[in-house]
């Protein structure tokens, strides 16, 4: 029994004299250079499609709805008559605006005429100054009430021509609000209107620093409930606005190639917007060890390992992006990681 216990320490001892020659050993493990990466972040988004530009049309003065041309969904072009008033008594007043003008003018000629019969009998001596002056007063007086009668005739013009609703420029009905018999104040609205000229993605997203890189950035826009093709937009609005029950912002996007269809108006829409989030480094997963419970990596320096403790911004399949800890271009361990200790000498792998 001593003999065995004897033979066994005499073994350990052989053991560990071994052991730090091995370790004295320079290890061969995998290097990795670092490298650097643009990181990139995608914003999903969600919202509706809206027209361009819009408008809520009404009479410029109150009146008795007579005709409504279009109902809702329809189509118009720029200048047509979408519905009426009743014009009688704008009509009425046109007339006597016409009337009183011509009045006007024919007590203008006739006061033109006393005033050069003034100012010639003054002129052979027949005549006196103060009957060319009260000429000359009646006159001024005259063309002053022509020039008044116009304006009110001009005035009444648009009167009888703001009896009708006419389209502004060439688009779709989205609401009916007025209808034949009712009796409407002055811009009360009658219509809605959207223009064919173009469409947007409205969005509401959370206020985040990266979004406020977003402007002028491609949109990728996917309809959620109506068939409609993939569609690509570009930002063009971020509201400096924050709502403050929901935290969010408004962000617009024009939609390059959006279709004639003004039926996709209202409808929900999904937007995807890539952003640029700076710089990082890029490590495959098998460099990444743990150092204290937290991640690390173990850098190279003269030949020897130090691990070094690192922050993970992402990750995907097979690389990590690190944030923190280490820079571009130091150099880190691979393959054989697990194998090393603080201060340990390593060679790379098909190295001397």
């Amino acid at each position: 029994m001593k003999r065995g216990a004897i033979a066994a320490v005499a073994v350990g001892l052989g053991l560990a004299g071994v052991l730090p020659a091995l370790a004295d050993e320079p290890l061969r493990v995998e290097f990795i250079t670092v490298a650097p990466r643009a990181t990139e972040i995608d914003i999903e988004l969600t919202g509706t499609l809206e027209a361009l530009d819009s408008v809520e049309l009404g009479f410029r003065q109150g009146g008795r709805i007579i005709e409504v041309n279009v109902n809702e969904g329809d189509r118009f072009a720029e200048g047509d008559v979408l519905a009426r008033i009743d014009p009688l008594q704008l009509e009425q007043a046109l007339n006597a605006a016409t009337a009183a003008l011509s009045a006007a003018r024919a007590a203008e000629d006739q006061a033109r005429q006393a005033a050069e019969r003034a100012e010639a009998l003054l002129e052979r001596g027949v005549g006196t100054r103060a009957a060319r002056d009260e000429a000359r007063q009646q006159l001024s007086a005259a063309e002053t009430q022509r020039e008044q009668a116009e304006s009110v005739l001009d005035q009444a013009r648009r009167s009888v021509s703001d009896t009708e609703l006419r389209a502004p420029f060439t688009g779709v009905v989205t609401d009916r609000r007025g209808e034949p018999g009712q009796v409407v104040g002055p811009a009360q609205t009658v219509l809605s209107l959207a223009s064919a000229s173009g469409i947007e993605a409205v969005f509401m997203a959370a206020d985040m620093q990266a979004l406020h890189g977003a402007m002028g950035k491609e949109v990728a826009l996917s309809t959620i409930e109506v068939d409609a093709p993939p569609m690509r937009g570009h930002v063009t609005e971020i509201s400096p606005m924050i709502d403050p029950v929901t935290g969010s912002v408004r962000l617009r996007a024009l939609v390059n190639d959006a279709p004639r269809d003004t039926s996709l108006l209202g409808a929900a829409v999904r937007g995807r917007v890539t952003l640029s989030t700076g710089e990082a480094v890029e490590i495959p997963w098998t460099a990444l060890s743990s150092g204290g419970g937290s991640p690390a990596v173990w850098v190279v320096e003269d030949g020897r390992v130090h691990l070094r403790p690192v922050r993970i911004e992402r990750f995907d399949d097979e690389n990590l992006l690190l944030s923190e800890g280490v820079s571009a271009g130091e150099i880190v361990v691979g393959l054989g990681s697990q194998k090393l200790f603080e201060g340990r000498d390593v060679i790379p792998v098909g190295g001397e």
